[in-house]
């Protein structure tokens, strides 16, 4: 079924190496690249409407192409991407560089060529003149929680956009996905009470503590793996539960006060992450009574830090086999990591995740994507530009 994609166009490869080499690792603004992006799509008579975080440093970036249309698809892709220090790069991370039919550099992959392919094409929907509108939809930050994108819903629900559906351009190698796993990380804070270590029946040693609750998320996820129904198509058909982070302790002979861990669950589509997290904080207040009988004010506190929800579509829906019929794949698949895909879905939106490159050239020294994937990709966005009904 899939073809021999036309050349990449070079307006198309030329604007996402401009964007590769824009610096917005998390840790930063993404304004240069939204600004970018608007200024882009201004001469077409496109106006984008920003939305910003409390400091002004970030922004998602919603544009209508066909205002006044019905509302039609979004193309989805979140501007942000993870650091590379530490990692043995060959090339610049900022070159953008294209060696060998590949395209380099950070964010090549995940995902600044999606977003580059679909600004490269804005003039072909708007050409097109389609019945239905279609809507970019640019984020910040979903590289640490998807945290911009939920501001974005928010401002398109307000302002009266109802799509029909959205597709994700996360890279998926041009296979429609369907399903992945949520991604829900959480802060422990042990507070114990301290004394000298040959004094231990007068403490309350927070690293012991903390270590029971780390035992019991290590049980817990045994139990996913042991006798949670399996989900096939996923590397790891069940839940899982891991320790990240684990702090604490001042001295070998000061009982410690504080102690800190950091976990994640990823939960299957079909799970309930919500029940796991009472499980773990349940049997940790169970431990408290104990604790402050030696000390009141000692015990747990939690806090959660990214809450990225699975993602669950069909095959019988409407976008997912349009994205297929475009990409020229009879099939479908799963993916591993987390995407913005279940916020949309959460909002009513009919959602499936399709773009260029692998996850597995993602995140790494020398991320690529590559030309043929981009053409792939292209010819798929052109395709959407002659789909004059949906559904």
């Amino acid at each position: 079924m899939q073809s021999s994609p036309q050349p990449l166009s070079a307006g198309a490869l030329a604007l996402a190496q401009s964007f590769v080499r824009i610096r917005t690792v998390s840790d930063g603004s993404n304004l240069e690249l939204i600004h970018a992006i608007r200024d882009a799509l201004a001469p077409l008579g496109v106006k984008s409407r920003l939305t910003y975080d409390d400091s002004r440093t970030k922004a998602n970036l919603f544009a209508t192409l066909g205002e006044g249309k019905p509302a039609g698809i979004i193309l989805s892709g979140h501007t942000d991407t993870v650091p590379w220090d530490g990692q043995d790069w060959s090339v610049d991370p900022l070159g953008g560089e294209v060696r060998d039919d590949r395209l380099y550099g950070r964010g090549s992959a995940d995902m600044k060529a999606f977003i580059a392919l679909a600004v490269a094409n804005a003039r072909t929907f708007l050409e097109a003149d389609l019945p239905h509108a279609i809507h970019f939809a640019f984020s910040y930050d979903e590289e640490v929680g998807c945290f911009g994108v939920r501001g974005l819903i928010a401002d398109m629900r307000e302002a009266g956009v109802k799509p029909l559906a959205c597709i994700v351009g996360e890279p998926t190698s041009m296979v429609p996905a369907i399903a992945h796993k949520g991604v829900w990380r959480y802060r422990c804070c042990v507070r114990g009470k301290e004394a000298h270590s040959s004094l231990t029946p007068q403490s309350v040693n927070a690293i012991e503590m903390a270590a029971r609750v780390v035992t019991r998320l290590r049980d817990m996820a045994e139990g996913f793996e042991r006798s949670e129904p399996r989900y096939e198509g996923f590397d790891v058909p069940f839940s899982t539960a891991s320790v990240g982070q684990f702090h604490g302790g001042i001295a070998d002979n000061v009982v410690p006060r504080d102690a800190e861990f950091r976990y994640e669950f990823r939960d299957l589509p079909t799970a309930d992450v919500h029940a796991m997290q009472r499980e773990l904080v349940a049997y940790a207040k169970s431990l408290e009574p104990a604790m402050q009988k030696v000390a009141p004010g000692t015990g747990f506190s939690f806090e959660p830090i990214c809450e990225i929800p699975s993602f669950l579509g069909s095959e019988a829906d409407a976008v997912t086999r349009l994205a297929q019929r475009l990409a020229g794949e009879r099939r479908t698949t799963n993916v591993a990591f987390g995407t913005e895909a279940g916020l949309f879905k959460q909002a009513g939106i009919p959602t499936v995740v399709c773009g260029p490159g692998s996850i597995n050239q993602a995140h790494q020294a020398d991320e690529y994507v590559s030309l043929e994937q981009l053409a792939r990709c292209e010819a798929f966005l052109q395709g959407l530009a002659r789909t004059r009904e949906f559904g």
